[in-house]
């Protein structure tokens, strides 16, 4: 790619034409995850959040969000999504240190555009959402390698 697609000849943003476009199945899987104190992940893997269910409430906001991409990201194409999943994986310490949970987000869709933006945005959301759920006893959390993981169609 030699060029920004989201930019006319004159420099000026636009949204990218797919009116010619085949419509294809197209899955897009993105990740990220959340670092946190331990006794934070102790309290969202035994379910004993101040708030209730932390990584339940987490799946829903990333589900919305996914759905909302558009309105979001000013230039996105608004989608007919036809799946989203979206799956929470709490980690314990690992190899790297690494202490808090993982999120996955699969985004599906038949049409002219992919649907990498609406995975990405649900990994994000849903990772805000721990956050926010869990600011009040842990404020040093934070979120790392959020990224395309599959993009197909």
């Amino acid at each position: 790619m030699n060029q920004l697609t989201h930019f006319d000849s004159q420099g000026l943003a636009h949204m990218v034409d797919v009116a010619d476009k085949a419509s294809t199945k197209r899955i897009a899987i993105a990740t990220g995850r959340i670092e946190m104190l331990a006794s934070t992940r102790a309290l969202i893997e035994g379910g004993t959040a101040k708030k209730g269910d932390v990584l339940g409430v987490a799946r829903i906001a990333a589900i919305m969000a996914a759905k909302k991409t558009s309105e979001l990201i000013p230039l996105c194409h608004p989608l007919a999504l036809t799946r989203v999943a979206v799956e929470f994986a709490i980690a314990h310490m690992d190899a790297d240190g690494f202490d808090g949970v993982h999120c996955t987000a699969a985004a599906e869709t038949v049409g002219p555009t992919g649907v990498e933006m609406e995975a990405l945005t649900a990994v994000q959301v849903g990772l805000l959402t721990i956050y926010d759920m869990c600011k009040a006893v842990d404020r040093g959390m934070a979120m790392h390698g959020i990224t395309l993981r599959e993009k197909h169609g």
